[in-house]
């Protein structure tokens, strides 16, 4: 807290004071919104960047929210520590647009969809408690909720700090399993501004509860327990996931510094008492119910010894609360907040060394979307090494994969860019599960399986890692076998792993929208959009068999790969109320026995029927999005003939400027239409991507707060197709392709962690007012380059790839030679 105050007090620079801003998340303070539209030219990277990132982006509620973790974490790390809110958009913990603060909990997932996750066993802190009287505090959710002081909420990496209305300042950070709180203390006891009528004055003698409940209030089982002599609070509960089966379990340890203890005891719903110091609550039968009986323990201290001020210290664990108090123990012996907190702006300023940018004029507030971006592609998957209980295993364990279908277009590609170890962690625990489970994951958090949205998208992500010599310590014979099997062998319960309709796939080679399939349970939806997506997996798949030397897999699944022809209907056309849009040719259901069946085309999409295409068990037969949206993937490795089938590059073109350009059609709050960003480039106008992109960057991703973001961040895709877009270099999924636009900075330097080796993209003829966003040519390594896309081995062997700017489109990157190969390549859109 001193050293963000001593920030906003001593800011003499625009970068200075813009931080000051972001960290108190205030669009407005005295100064700020002029110095933040100027920028003086540096080159900012590591440490320096850090200043840059706003926490507060997507912290917003509504249909567009970003449910974004504001908290204090380390990259990829376990626990993640912040404030929670009521609200039904607290999915990860704190949000700027809702009050109430209902306790400081230690582990949250970011960016998520669907229900609140995690959020276990939170703290909450009363400076004393009305006429000394242990049940005038208050103990249930409900009732103790406090908002908090209007532009006090700060962040920074490592660090979040809030000051209630109680006039509690509470200060937070991480290790990777522990989260320490500093609370500060008013001399005088402040009783809640939202309680009404007169409160008796109360000593300063703090009362700390922690509830065993989660943000979603999912508890089945829970038992804790106060130590009355140390005050140290340990506990256990069962708890369910938000978008997936089953339970989990998760322990903690909570133990306290600054005051000495006067009085323990366990609560239950809003009555406390000094006995027993254990609380056990079981499975009432209504933990379906809206709320679930409050239940859990208190330690009641004397005043703090200095400073008002009083630590907690809370370690977090899967397998068992000893394993918890050793994480606590073992990574803050000492209670050092200062220390801790250095600890892990230091781990961030390491992630973030691998990048810099020469900033030129670019103002602060596209430099704050960049580095924000960045930061939050860092925040999941996170690692749970050490703490699976499902099986003994050596190898490294991440969770919070919310979800594959989300993260294989650009998470993974951004991490293996940044940051290949971790991206390697991960692929060896795809292995590890499909070791143990004998599926691969689709969707996976909290130990448990995740609901599976469309094909078996893990095939992608390895495949993409696979392309990029992601290596060390992965049998890649052995994803192999995983993803064939997810090809071949449907799973019992195909909701949570693998696909389902294999012998519809393979006998009519499409899914029915009307599919017979006694061999596996999932919902009949969404059959148009798992055709295509099988279709691409399958792709996927014959590019690994293809690099693994198995020519006869390779044929066999590259025929498999054109399946999305079965399902598209080359004379549907598309009426928006009731004008033609003068386009023919699209995706459409289809049925057992060959007939086509009809969806609007403009369903699923925010002009028609958006919240209707969800899991729903009576959906539609495309999955969060339109047949418009759908059409546009319907061949990723194959954009020739989708081309083609679109009416050729002219047309093509002229749809996709179509999509871009009628409200609310293309929604960019949803994972799936970043490729069409990018798909002009498979048609030779790779400046038309570049025109989309400055589209949308930034009026649809800045750092505006609380939105910033048009949608869920879902673990960091938002963040992702940020930094990357901002790059210059977008990536094809499932391929070691790079879509090629000018870097939105005078030049980007990256280097590989895994080679040493280095890469920049430099622009030449750089304008910050963007009028030159056009390639008119380009040099690698000082010799002349026309492709619009480049591969991976650019970053792997590192070199200079060099932008001449214009204000118009040139004939660089459009010629069949320079787009992205495609599967087939005579199909005429070229003659």
């Amino acid at each position: 807290m001193e050293d963000l105050q001593l920030l906003l007090n001593s800011a003499s620079t625009a970068a200075a004071t813009a931080t000051a801003a972001a960290m108190i998340g205030l669009t407005k303070i005295a100064g700020i919104a002029a110095v933040a539209s100027t920028a003086t030219a540096a080159v900012v990277g590591g440490r320096d960047a850090l200043q840059y990132v706003n926490h507060f982006i997507g912290t917003n509620n509504g249909i567009h929210a970003g449910h974004v973790f504001p908290g204090a974490n380390l990259p990829f790390g376990m626990a993640k520590a912040v404030a929670d809110v009521n609200g039904d958009h607290r999915q990860g913990g704190f949000s700027l647009t809702e009050a109430g603060v209902t306790g400081f909990s230690h582990m949250h997932d970011s960016g998520t969809g669907g229900g609140a996750s995690l959020g276990n066993f939170p703290l909450f802190i009363q400076a004393g408690c009305p006429g000394d009287e242990l049940n005038r505090c208050k103990f249930n959710k409900k009732d103790r909720a406090v908002n908090y002081t209007a532009g006090t909420p700060m962040a920074h990496p490592g660090y979040f700090s809030i000051q209630l209305n109680t006039s509690i300042i509470a200060e937070m950070t991480t290790t990777n399993h522990t989260a320490l709180y500093r609370f500060t203390l008013p001399d005088v006891p402040v009783p809640p501004f939202n309680l009404t009528g007169i409160s008796e004055p109360a000593p300063l003698s703090p009362m700390i509860l922690a509830d065993l409940t989660d943000l979603s209030d999912s508890r089945i089982n829970g038992t804790a327990s106060v130590d009355p002599t140390t005050g140290r609070m340990t506990g256990s509960g069962q708890f369910l996931p938000t978008f997936g089966i089953g339970n989990y379990s998760l322990h903690f340890c909570a133990d306290f510094r600054g005051a000495s203890v006067r009085e323990t005891g366990v609560f239950v719903n809003n009555r406390a008492g000094s006995e027993p110091k254990t609380i056990n609550m079981v499975d009432d039968g209504l933990n379906n119910s809206p709320e679930i009986l409050p239940a859990g323990v208190y330690a009641w201290f004397d005043a703090p010894e200095q400073d008002n001020q009083i630590l907690a210290r809370v370690g977090v664990s899967f397998k068992s609360v000893e394993q918890a108090c050793g994480h606590a123990e073992r990574e803050i012996p000492d209670f050092d907040f200062n220390a801790t907190y250095n600890a892990a702006e230091a781990a961030w300023a390491d992630k973030f060394s691998v990048l810099s940018v020469d900033t030129g004029a670019v103002n602060n507030s596209l430099q704050s979307t960049f580095w924000s971006g960045f930061y939050r592609a860092h925040i999941s998957p996170q690692d749970y090494t050490g703490e699976n209980y499902l099986w003994e295993s050596d190898e490294p364990y991440y969770d919070s994969y919310y979800c594959m279908w989300d993260s294989y277009r650009v998470i993974h590609q951004a991490i293996t860019l940044f940051d290949p170890w971790s991206q390697t962690q991960m692929i060896r625990t795809l292995l590890d599960i499909y070791r143990h489970e004998g599926k691969l994951p689709d969707c996976r958090m909290s130990l448990c399986k995740g609901f599976t949205q469309g094909g078996s998208s893990a095939d992608i992500v390895l495949v993409d890692a696979f392309l990029k010599n992601i290596t060390d310590g992965i049998d890649w014979q052995l994803a192999y076998e995983a993803i064939v099997s997810d090809a071949e062998e449907e799973p019992l319960n195909w909701a949570v792993e693998g696909r389902g309709g294999l012998l519809s796939w393979k006998s009519l080679n499409y899914i029915p929208a009307d599919d017979f399939d006694p061999y596996g349970t999932g919902l009949f939806t969404r059959s148009a959009s798992r055709t295509i997506e099988y279709a691409y997996n399958d792709f996927c798949i014959a590019t690994m068999a293809k690099g693994l030397g198995n020519e006869g897999d390779y044929e066999k699944y590259i025929e498999r790969s054109t399946y999305w022809r079965n399902v598209w209907k080359e004379d549907q056309t598309s009426f928006l109320n009731g004008t033609d849009s003068g386009f023919v040719g699209f995706l459409m259901p289809r049925y057992l026995n060959g007939t086509f069946g009809y969806q609007d085309t403009f369903t699923c999409s925010l002009l028609q029927n958006f919240t209707s295409c969800y899991l729903n068990p009576d959906g539609t037969e495309f999955y969060e999005g339109s047949s418009w949206l759908y059409s546009f993937l319907a061949a990723p490795g194959d954009m020739a003939s989708l081309i083609a089938a679109m009416g050729g590059r002219e047309t093509f073109i002229k749809r996709l400027d179509y999509w871009h350009e009628t409200p609310e059609l293309a929604y960019m709050g949803n994972e799936q239409p970043f490729q069409t960003v990018f798909q002009y480039h498979h048609a030779g106008r790779p400046g038309k991507s570049a025109e989309r992109i400055h589209q949308y960057i930034p009026s649809q991703f800045n750092d505006s707060i609380p939105v910033g973001i048009p949608g869920n961040d879902d673990s960091g895709a938002m963040g992702s197709f940020v930094v990357l877009s901002m790059m210059g270099t977008y990536p094809n999924p499932g391929t070691d392709q790079y879509y090629l636009t000018p870097p939105f900075f005078p030049e980007v330097n990256l280097t590989n962690r895994m080679t040493g080796n280095t890469v920049t993209l430099r622009n030449v003829n750089f304008d910050a007012g963007y009028t030159n966003i056009y390639i008119q040519s380009a040099t690698l390594n000082g010799e002349n380059y026309t492709k619009n896309y480049i591969t991976h081995d650019f970053f792997l062997e590192g070199g200079i790839l060099e932008f001449t700017l214009g204000a118009n489109e040139s004939a660089w990157g459009t010629r069949q030679e320079d787009c992205p190969p495609s599967l087939t390549t005579d199909n005429g859109i070229w003659d």
